[in-house]
Formats: C-alpha cells, sequence, structure tokens
C-alpha cells in the first residue's frame, strides 16, 4: 500500500532509490548528522543506498518513513515513525537549506495525525539531544512533554550524549494549538466554491 501525505507546501512520500543522492548530499553535514542517533559522519551515497535497500515495501504504521518532497526543490529530508526503546517512536531531519521556514513542524504534524488516525496507539515518542533546542521547539509545538533524560550513543559525533525523552499522548494532540488550527482550517467552505455559488 502507497502512503502519500500532503500538506499546504509539502508533499510526504515513500522514499526510493531516486532520492540517494539527495540524501548523502545533505546528510554529509554535520550540522545535521550530528544531531542524529543513528547516522554516521562522513556520510556517503553507500550509505544512502544502503539505508533504502533495507526499508520494508510494506512497512507497519510503526516503522513507516515518509520522504518530505518540497516541490520545486525535490527532497529535503525525512519524517516517519520506527521502533526503538518505546514504539512509535516519531524521527526526522531536515536539510539545512530549509531550516527556519516551518517545514519540519508541518511535516511532522502531517505524520502525527496520520498516525493517530489509525487508532494503533494513544501515545507517540520522540526524543532529541539535549542541545538541539530547534527539534526539541518543533516538538512542543506538536504538544510533546519532557518525560525523561537518558543517555545515547550518537554515531556521528562517536560518543555518549544526553538525550531527552518525549511523549505525546491523543489527548495532548488534540489541545495542541496546531491541531486545533488545522482542524479550524478544514472546517473552512473552499473559497472557490463560495465564489461560484455568489455569482
Amino acid at each position: 500500500m502507497t502512503r502519500t501525505l500532503t500538506t499546504k507546501r509539502l508533499i510526504l512520500r515513500a522514499p526510493c532509490s531516486a532520492d540517494a543522492a539527495s540524501i548523502a548530499r545533505y546528510l554529509n553535514n554535520f550540522a545535521v548528522a550530528g544531531n542524529l542517533g543513528r547516522v554516521p559522519y562522513p556520510y556517503a551515497l553507500a550509505d544512502a543506498e544502503r539505508w533504502l535497500t533495507a526499508l520494508a515495501p510494506e512497512p507497519d504504521a510503526e516503522e513507516t518513513s515518509f520522504a518530505i518532497e518540497l516541490p520545486g526543490a525535490g527532497y529535503i529530508g525525512a519524517v516517519g515513525l520506527h521502533h526503538e526503546v518505546r514504539t512509535p517512536t516519531l524521527g526526522y531531519w531536515l536539510a539545512e537549506p530549509f531550516w527556519h521556514r516551518g517545514f519540519m513542524t508541518e511535516a511532522a504534524a502531517a505524520v502525527v495525525t496520520w498516525y493517530f488516525g489509525l487508532n494503533r496507539s494513544d501515545v507517540i515518542y520522540s526524543g532529541v539531544f539535549h542541545f538541539n533546542k530547534a527539534s526539541l521547539a518543533v516538538q512542543k509545538k506538536l504538544g510533546f512533554v519532557e518525560t525523561d533524560t537518558n543517555i545515547r550513543r550518537c554515531l556521528a559525533r562517536g560518543e555518549d550524549v544526553r538525550h531527552i525523552d518525549t511523549a505525546l499522548s491523543r489527548e495532548q494532540w488534540q489541545e495542541a494549538p496546531i491541531h486545533r488550527q488545522q482542524r479550524w482550517a478544514a472546517s473552512l467552505p473552499d473559497e472557490r466554491a463560495i465564489a461560484r455559488d455568489s455569482r
């Protein structure tokens, strides 16, 4: 089953072999890889191809990766759910040229909406290394709350780093301002239809 989500500006789709060069180019950047737990640095084309080959063709919802595609720019990052210490765990990264434009919040919100709509679990987990304030801000916009801290390995840095664990319940998501804004926007009538009806 092909899973494709669309947002106001983005297309979230299954990763494919054609994405390998973009993945390698954007992850071969310590500013990105150094924020992730399981990504090596330097990051080569072979690493991207190996990751793509390992993806299941029909993944479980809790092990689904989405390529983030920006029309006109192509592949700009990834977001999805994976099995970790706690399941499902939300993970994501965004290419540095596209930071500070709200793309990651937009993409992650779409995945959270999609997953909770499946009624598979009432909680989604995530987290960040303690220095990654931008990623923590994304999670807090979605309603995630800090639950614990521990030490996790950062492959790109080659060291153990303090990690902040977070969690988002279905109820917290429903009360998050970004989710309430989405519901409000979805309830608005189509302006084009209004224009047609007023003629």
